[in-house]
Protein backbone atom coordinates (compact mmCIF):
# COMPACT_ATOMS: atom_id res chain seq x y z
CA UNK A 1 0.00 0.00 0.00
CA UNK A 2 1.35 3.52 -0.74
CA UNK A 3 1.95 6.42 1.56
CA UNK A 4 -1.27 8.47 -0.37
CA UNK A 5 -3.75 5.12 0.36
CA UNK A 6 -3.46 5.71 3.98
CA UNK A 7 -4.70 9.15 4.06
CA UNK A 8 -7.70 9.91 4.82
CA UNK A 9 -10.33 10.55 2.33
CA UNK A 10 -11.47 13.96 2.46
CA UNK A 11 -14.82 15.44 0.03
CA UNK A 12 -15.20 18.71 -0.83
CA UNK A 13 -18.03 20.40 -1.74
CA UNK A 14 -18.16 24.08 -3.13
CA UNK A 15 -21.68 25.59 -4.51
CA UNK A 16 -22.23 28.51 -6.08
CA UNK A 17 -25.52 29.57 -6.82
CA UNK A 18 -26.34 27.75 -9.94
CA UNK A 19 -23.51 25.69 -10.21
CA UNK A 20 -21.22 22.94 -7.82
CA UNK A 21 -17.82 21.60 -7.32
CA UNK A 22 -16.83 18.73 -5.91
CA UNK A 23 -13.71 16.67 -5.39
CA UNK A 24 -12.27 13.82 -3.21
CA UNK A 25 -8.79 14.03 -2.06
CA UNK A 26 -6.33 11.49 -0.40
CA UNK A 27 -3.26 13.59 0.45
CA UNK A 28 -2.89 16.57 -1.55
CA UNK A 29 -4.06 13.94 -4.80
CA UNK A 30 -7.74 14.46 -6.15
CA UNK A 31 -8.43 11.13 -7.05
CA UNK A 32 -11.83 12.48 -8.11
CA UNK A 33 -12.86 15.59 -9.04
CA UNK A 34 -16.40 17.22 -11.45
CA UNK A 35 -18.73 19.72 -11.30
CA UNK A 36 -22.72 20.41 -12.23
CA UNK A 37 -23.39 23.36 -14.04
CA UNK A 38 -26.35 25.06 -15.17
CA UNK A 39 -28.32 24.06 -12.20
CA UNK A 40 -31.79 25.43 -12.65
CA UNK A 41 -31.62 25.52 -16.09
CA UNK A 42 -30.36 23.21 -18.17
CA UNK A 43 -28.06 21.06 -15.81
CA UNK A 44 -25.23 19.02 -16.97
CA UNK A 45 -22.26 17.47 -14.84
CA UNK A 46 -18.69 16.30 -15.85
CA UNK A 47 -16.45 14.49 -13.98
CA UNK A 48 -12.55 13.46 -14.20
CA UNK A 49 -10.32 11.12 -12.56
CA UNK A 50 -7.37 10.38 -10.50
CA UNK A 51 -5.31 11.77 -14.16
CA UNK A 52 -7.64 14.26 -15.25
CA UNK A 53 -9.17 11.69 -17.59
CA UNK A 54 -12.93 12.36 -18.20
CA UNK A 55 -15.02 9.49 -16.79
CA UNK A 56 -18.97 8.82 -16.29
CA UNK A 57 -20.75 11.86 -14.43
CA UNK A 58 -22.83 11.49 -11.66
CA UNK A 59 -26.50 10.62 -13.00
CA UNK A 60 -28.84 13.24 -11.63
CA UNK A 61 -32.02 11.60 -12.53
CA UNK A 62 -34.88 11.93 -14.39
CA UNK A 63 -35.76 14.93 -12.21
CA UNK A 64 -32.98 17.55 -12.92
CA UNK A 65 -31.28 19.62 -9.90
CA UNK A 66 -33.16 22.71 -9.10
CA UNK A 67 -30.79 23.93 -7.01
CA UNK A 68 -27.26 23.23 -5.97
CA UNK A 69 -27.51 20.99 -2.80
CA UNK A 70 -29.88 18.71 -4.95
CA UNK A 71 -27.17 17.15 -6.54
CA UNK A 72 -25.36 16.15 -3.40
CA UNK A 73 -28.01 13.01 -3.56
CA UNK A 74 -26.91 11.78 -6.98
CA UNK A 75 -23.26 12.83 -6.04
CA UNK A 76 -22.19 10.89 -2.72
CA UNK A 77 -23.45 6.91 -4.00
CA UNK A 78 -21.64 7.94 -7.23
CA UNK A 79 -18.38 8.35 -5.27
CA UNK A 80 -18.98 5.70 -2.93
CA UNK A 81 -19.62 3.33 -6.12
CA UNK A 82 -16.26 4.78 -7.43
CA UNK A 83 -14.41 4.94 -4.32
CA UNK A 84 -14.79 0.98 -3.55
CA UNK A 85 -14.01 0.10 -0.16
CA UNK A 86 -12.25 3.94 0.95
CA UNK A 87 -14.01 5.31 3.30
CA UNK A 88 -14.91 9.08 3.42
CA UNK A 89 -13.56 10.41 6.28
CA UNK A 90 -15.42 14.13 6.29
CA UNK A 91 -16.45 16.76 3.86
CA UNK A 92 -15.40 20.50 3.48
CA UNK A 93 -17.45 22.99 2.36
CA UNK A 94 -16.55 26.86 1.32
CA UNK A 95 -18.86 29.25 3.17
CA UNK A 96 -18.38 32.78 2.17
CA UNK A 97 -18.82 34.63 5.45
CA UNK A 98 -17.69 33.40 8.64
CA UNK A 99 -18.38 36.51 10.38
CA UNK A 100 -16.38 38.20 13.08
CA UNK A 101 -16.18 35.07 15.15
CA UNK A 102 -14.64 32.48 13.17
CA UNK A 103 -11.19 32.85 11.54
CA UNK A 104 -10.03 29.83 11.00
CA UNK A 105 -12.08 26.75 9.86
CA UNK A 106 -15.16 25.02 12.11
CA UNK A 107 -17.18 21.65 12.42
CA UNK A 108 -19.97 21.29 11.77
CA UNK A 109 -22.82 21.44 14.38
CA UNK A 110 -26.45 22.77 14.63
CA UNK A 111 -24.98 25.94 16.90
CA UNK A 112 -22.78 26.64 13.66
CA UNK A 113 -25.26 26.72 11.29
CA UNK A 114 -27.37 28.70 13.31
CA UNK A 115 -25.08 31.69 13.09
CA UNK A 116 -24.11 31.35 9.66
CA UNK A 117 -27.58 31.74 8.72
CA UNK A 118 -27.48 35.24 10.36
CA UNK A 119 -24.60 36.38 8.50
CA UNK A 120 -26.71 35.57 5.32
CA UNK A 121 -27.73 38.96 4.78
CA UNK A 122 -23.93 39.77 4.49
CA UNK A 123 -23.45 37.76 1.78
CA UNK A 124 -26.60 36.88 -0.32
CA UNK A 125 -25.52 35.44 -4.02
CA UNK A 126 -23.56 32.96 -1.99
CA UNK A 127 -24.27 31.79 1.38
CA UNK A 128 -27.68 30.57 1.32
CA UNK A 129 -25.91 28.20 -1.60
CA UNK A 130 -23.13 27.50 0.76
CA UNK A 131 -25.10 26.32 3.70
CA UNK A 132 -27.71 24.58 1.70
CA UNK A 133 -25.15 21.39 0.93
CA UNK A 134 -24.23 21.20 4.44
CA UNK A 135 -28.10 20.68 5.37
CA UNK A 136 -28.94 18.25 3.17
CA UNK A 137 -25.49 16.24 3.66
CA UNK A 138 -26.50 16.60 7.52
CA UNK A 139 -29.69 14.73 6.45
CA UNK A 140 -28.16 12.03 4.03
CA UNK A 141 -25.37 11.21 6.23
CA UNK A 142 -25.83 12.37 9.78
CA UNK A 143 -22.71 10.83 11.15
CA UNK A 144 -20.60 12.15 8.37
CA UNK A 145 -18.48 14.60 9.91
CA UNK A 146 -18.15 18.24 7.90
CA UNK A 147 -16.00 21.17 8.17
CA UNK A 148 -17.15 24.68 7.00
CA UNK A 149 -14.27 26.74 5.37
CA UNK A 150 -14.57 30.68 5.71
CA UNK A 151 -13.19 33.00 2.90
CA UNK A 152 -12.97 35.67 5.04
CA UNK A 153 -10.79 33.62 7.61
CA UNK A 154 -7.76 34.42 5.42
CA UNK A 155 -8.16 38.40 6.13
CA UNK A 156 -8.79 38.76 9.73
CA UNK A 157 -5.26 39.15 10.29
CA UNK A 158 -6.08 42.97 7.93
CA UNK A 159 -4.71 45.54 11.02
CA UNK A 160 -7.93 47.50 12.34
CA UNK A 161 -7.41 50.62 10.33
CA UNK A 162 -7.70 48.45 7.23
CA UNK A 163 -11.06 47.26 8.81
CA UNK A 164 -12.67 49.94 9.67
CA UNK A 165 -15.19 52.74 7.72
CA UNK A 166 -15.53 55.93 8.67
CA UNK A 167 -19.11 55.53 10.25
CA UNK A 168 -19.81 56.21 14.18
CA UNK A 169 -17.47 53.36 16.35
CA UNK A 170 -20.66 51.59 17.63
CA UNK A 171 -20.77 49.93 14.01
CA UNK A 172 -17.58 49.10 13.90
CA UNK A 173 -17.96 47.23 17.18
CA UNK A 174 -20.97 45.63 15.94
CA UNK A 175 -19.36 44.14 13.34
CA UNK A 176 -19.97 46.49 10.30
CA UNK A 177 -16.21 46.57 8.65
CA UNK A 178 -14.21 45.49 5.95
CA UNK A 179 -13.67 41.63 6.22
CA UNK A 180 -12.32 40.51 2.55
CA UNK A 181 -13.37 37.47 0.89
CA UNK A 182 -11.79 34.89 -1.68
CA UNK A 183 -9.75 33.60 1.27
CA UNK A 184 -9.08 30.35 0.48
CA UNK A 185 -7.85 31.00 -2.76
CA UNK A 186 -5.63 33.81 -1.71
CA UNK A 187 -4.30 31.27 1.26
CA UNK A 188 -3.63 28.41 -1.62
CA UNK A 189 -1.30 31.41 -3.24
CA UNK A 190 0.15 31.88 -0.24
CA UNK A 191 1.09 28.32 0.55
CA UNK A 192 2.72 27.90 -2.63
CA UNK A 193 4.58 30.94 -3.11
CA UNK A 194 7.70 30.29 -2.09
CA UNK A 195 8.31 27.18 -4.83
CA UNK A 196 6.74 29.08 -7.56
CA UNK A 197 7.89 32.46 -6.75
CA UNK A 198 10.47 31.90 -3.55
CA UNK A 199 12.12 35.66 -4.80
CA UNK A 200 8.50 37.50 -3.83
CA UNK A 201 7.31 34.97 -1.29
CA UNK A 202 7.66 36.91 1.64
CA UNK A 203 7.85 40.17 0.42
CA UNK A 204 5.06 42.63 -0.77
CA UNK A 205 3.01 40.72 -2.83
CA UNK A 206 -0.43 41.33 -4.38
CA UNK A 207 -2.48 38.88 -5.53
CA UNK A 208 -5.57 39.45 -8.08
CA UNK A 209 -8.24 37.13 -8.17
CA UNK A 210 -9.79 37.89 -11.53
CA UNK A 211 -12.92 35.65 -12.43
CA UNK A 212 -16.66 36.19 -12.40
CA UNK A 213 -15.94 37.39 -9.12
CA UNK A 214 -13.23 39.87 -8.44
CA UNK A 215 -10.67 41.21 -5.58
CA UNK A 216 -7.11 41.56 -5.05
CA UNK A 217 -5.45 41.02 -1.60
CA UNK A 218 -2.23 42.97 -0.60
CA UNK A 219 -0.22 40.13 1.42
CA UNK A 220 3.34 41.00 3.63
CA UNK A 221 5.20 37.82 4.10
CA UNK A 222 2.33 35.81 3.11
CA UNK A 223 -0.31 37.20 5.36
CA UNK A 224 -3.32 39.49 4.46
CA UNK A 225 -2.77 43.10 5.26
CA UNK A 226 -5.52 44.30 2.94
CA UNK A 227 -8.15 43.07 0.34
CA UNK A 228 -10.41 45.41 -2.20
CA UNK A 229 -13.48 43.60 -0.72
CA UNK A 230 -15.46 45.14 2.12
CA UNK A 231 -18.50 44.37 4.29
CA UNK A 232 -20.08 42.52 1.12
CA UNK A 233 -18.34 40.59 -1.81
CA UNK A 234 -19.90 43.33 -3.84
CA UNK A 235 -17.01 46.25 -3.06
CA UNK A 236 -14.03 46.79 -4.83
CA UNK A 237 -13.51 45.43 -8.35
CA UNK A 238 -15.79 45.61 -10.94
CA UNK A 239 -16.75 41.81 -11.62
CA UNK A 240 -19.22 39.74 -14.05
CA UNK A 241 -22.18 40.72 -12.68
CA UNK A 242 -21.49 42.69 -9.63
CA UNK A 243 -20.66 46.89 -9.97
CA UNK A 244 -17.99 46.98 -7.31
CA UNK A 245 -17.05 49.52 -5.68
CA UNK A 246 -19.54 52.59 -5.95
CA UNK A 247 -20.29 56.01 -4.46
CA UNK A 248 -22.78 55.26 -1.55
CA UNK A 249 -24.84 57.98 -2.71
CA UNK A 250 -25.82 56.64 -5.67
CA UNK A 251 -27.82 54.15 -3.60
CA UNK A 252 -29.40 56.82 -2.23
CA UNK A 253 -30.39 58.32 -5.08
CA UNK A 254 -31.71 55.07 -6.01
CA UNK A 255 -33.64 54.63 -3.66
CA UNK A 256 -34.72 58.42 -2.81
CA UNK A 257 -35.17 59.86 -6.89
CA UNK A 258 -35.40 56.98 -8.90
CA UNK A 259 -37.97 55.09 -6.63
CA UNK A 260 -36.52 51.85 -6.62
CA UNK A 261 -36.87 49.45 -4.02
CA UNK A 262 -34.35 47.61 -1.63
CA UNK A 263 -34.69 44.27 -3.26
CA UNK A 264 -34.77 46.18 -7.22
CA UNK A 265 -31.33 47.97 -6.38
CA UNK A 266 -29.92 44.26 -4.93
CA UNK A 267 -30.98 43.09 -8.20
CA UNK A 268 -29.36 45.42 -10.08
CA UNK A 269 -26.13 45.88 -7.95
CA UNK A 270 -25.18 41.61 -8.01
CA UNK A 271 -26.88 40.76 -11.37
CA UNK A 272 -27.31 43.68 -14.13
CA UNK A 273 -23.82 45.57 -13.42
CA UNK A 274 -20.69 44.87 -13.74
CA UNK A 275 -19.02 43.67 -16.77
CA UNK A 276 -22.89 42.47 -18.24
CA UNK A 277 -23.89 46.21 -16.88
CA UNK A 278 -21.33 47.81 -18.87
CA UNK A 279 -21.36 46.25 -22.69
CA UNK A 280 -24.54 44.90 -22.80
CA UNK A 281 -22.89 41.95 -24.31
CA UNK A 282 -21.91 39.37 -21.84
CA UNK A 283 -20.66 38.82 -18.53
CA UNK A 284 -17.94 36.28 -19.80
CA UNK A 285 -14.48 37.77 -20.10
CA UNK A 286 -14.28 35.50 -23.39
CA UNK A 287 -17.10 37.02 -24.99
CA UNK A 288 -16.09 40.60 -24.40
CA UNK A 289 -12.41 39.93 -25.67
CA UNK A 290 -13.81 38.75 -29.00
CA UNK A 291 -16.67 40.99 -29.42
CA UNK A 292 -15.78 44.13 -31.94
CA UNK A 293 -18.81 46.06 -29.99
CA UNK A 294 -17.06 49.42 -28.77
CA UNK A 295 -19.36 48.62 -25.45
CA UNK A 296 -17.10 45.38 -24.57
CA UNK A 297 -14.23 46.83 -25.43
CA UNK A 298 -15.12 49.74 -23.12
CA UNK A 299 -16.09 47.40 -20.06
CA UNK A 300 -13.03 46.00 -20.40
CA UNK A 301 -10.99 48.59 -20.37
CA UNK A 302 -13.08 49.79 -17.00
CA UNK A 303 -12.37 47.00 -15.60
CA UNK A 304 -8.20 47.23 -16.41
CA UNK A 305 -7.92 50.20 -15.14
CA UNK A 306 -9.50 49.65 -11.55
CA UNK A 307 -7.54 46.72 -11.02
CA UNK A 308 -4.63 48.53 -11.95
CA UNK A 309 -5.65 51.10 -9.50
CA UNK A 310 -6.46 48.77 -6.74
CA UNK A 311 -2.73 47.23 -6.88
CA UNK A 312 -1.52 50.77 -6.23
CA UNK A 313 -3.43 51.62 -3.83
CA UNK A 314 -2.57 47.96 -2.29
CA UNK A 315 1.21 48.74 -2.60
CA UNK A 316 0.41 51.58 -0.59
CA UNK A 317 -1.24 49.57 2.29
CA UNK A 318 1.89 47.24 2.04
CA UNK A 319 4.37 49.74 2.25
CA UNK A 320 5.55 48.78 -1.74
CA UNK A 321 5.73 46.43 -4.02
CA UNK A 322 7.71 43.13 -4.81
CA UNK A 323 5.66 41.18 -7.01
CA UNK A 324 1.94 40.54 -8.32
CA UNK A 325 0.19 37.46 -9.03
CA UNK A 326 -2.67 36.50 -11.14
CA UNK A 327 -5.14 34.30 -10.79
CA UNK A 328 -8.37 32.53 -11.28
CA UNK A 329 -10.18 31.92 -14.88
CA UNK A 330 -9.45 35.42 -16.02
CA UNK A 331 -6.24 35.94 -14.19
CA UNK A 332 -5.00 32.57 -15.40
CA UNK A 333 -6.29 32.38 -18.79
CA UNK A 334 -6.88 36.35 -20.62
CA UNK A 335 -3.39 37.50 -21.63
CA UNK A 336 -4.64 40.78 -22.90
CA UNK A 337 -6.39 41.60 -19.38
CA UNK A 338 -3.28 41.20 -17.61
CA UNK A 339 -0.69 42.98 -20.28
CA UNK A 340 -3.17 46.03 -19.74
CA UNK A 341 -2.83 45.84 -16.49
CA UNK A 342 0.58 45.30 -16.39
CA UNK A 343 1.13 48.30 -18.49
CA UNK A 344 -0.84 50.06 -16.19
CA UNK A 345 1.95 49.34 -13.57
CA UNK A 346 4.72 50.26 -15.65
CA UNK A 347 5.28 53.08 -13.41
CA UNK A 348 5.27 50.84 -9.97
CA UNK A 349 8.23 49.03 -11.78
CA UNK A 350 6.27 46.19 -13.34
CA UNK A 351 7.91 45.47 -16.82
CA UNK A 352 5.99 42.87 -18.93
CA UNK A 353 7.63 40.46 -20.79
CA UNK A 354 5.20 40.47 -23.85
CA UNK A 355 6.23 37.16 -24.71
CA UNK A 356 5.65 35.35 -21.77
CA UNK A 357 2.66 36.29 -20.69
CA UNK A 358 1.29 35.72 -24.52
CA UNK A 359 2.79 32.19 -23.68
CA UNK A 360 0.33 31.78 -20.55
CA UNK A 361 4.23 31.00 -18.73
CA UNK A 362 3.94 31.23 -15.03
CA UNK A 363 6.75 34.52 -15.12
CA UNK A 364 5.26 37.20 -16.87
CA UNK A 365 7.52 39.90 -15.92
CA UNK A 366 10.91 40.48 -17.85
CA UNK A 367 13.98 39.36 -15.46
CA UNK A 368 15.09 42.54 -15.22
CA UNK A 369 11.50 43.95 -13.98
CA UNK A 370 11.83 46.18 -10.54
CA UNK A 371 8.29 44.12 -10.00
CA UNK A 372 8.04 40.28 -10.64
CA UNK A 373 4.59 39.34 -12.48
CA UNK A 374 3.47 35.64 -12.01
CA UNK A 375 0.71 33.57 -13.23
CA UNK A 376 -0.13 30.83 -10.59
CA UNK A 377 -3.64 28.44 -10.96
CA UNK A 378 -5.37 28.24 -7.81
CA UNK A 379 -6.99 25.46 -5.56
CA UNK A 380 -9.38 26.52 -3.52
CA UNK A 381 -10.60 22.48 -3.22
CA UNK A 382 -7.19 21.17 -2.15
CA UNK A 383 -7.23 24.03 0.10
CA UNK A 384 -10.09 22.96 1.85
CA UNK A 385 -9.68 19.80 2.06
CA UNK A 386 -6.05 20.47 3.73
CA UNK A 387 -8.22 22.38 6.50
CA UNK A 388 -11.00 19.47 6.78
CA UNK A 389 -8.12 16.95 7.24
CA UNK A 390 -5.85 18.72 9.75
CA UNK A 391 -9.20 19.94 11.66
CA UNK A 392 -10.28 15.56 11.70
CA UNK A 393 -6.89 14.93 12.93
CA UNK A 394 -6.87 17.49 15.60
Amino acid sequence: MNAAATEALIGVINAGSSSLKFSFYEGERRILGGQVDGIGAHPAASATGPAGEKIAPPDLGAKPPTVPSEVLPAILPWARDKLGDRRLAAVGHRVVHGGLRYSRPARVTPELLAELEALVPLAPLHEPYNLAPIKMAMTLNPELPQVACFDTAFHRTAPDVEQAFALPYSFYEEGIRRYGFHGLSYEYIASVLPERAPEIANGRVVVAHLGNGCSACGMRDRVSIASTMGFTALDGLPMGTRCGELDAGVVLYLLQQKGMSADEVTELLYRRSGMLGLSGVSSDFRELLSSDNPRARFAVDVFCHSVARHIASLAVALGGLDGVVFTAGVGENAAPVRAAICRACSWLGLELDETANRENRERVSTPGSKVAAYVIRTDENLMIARHARALLGS
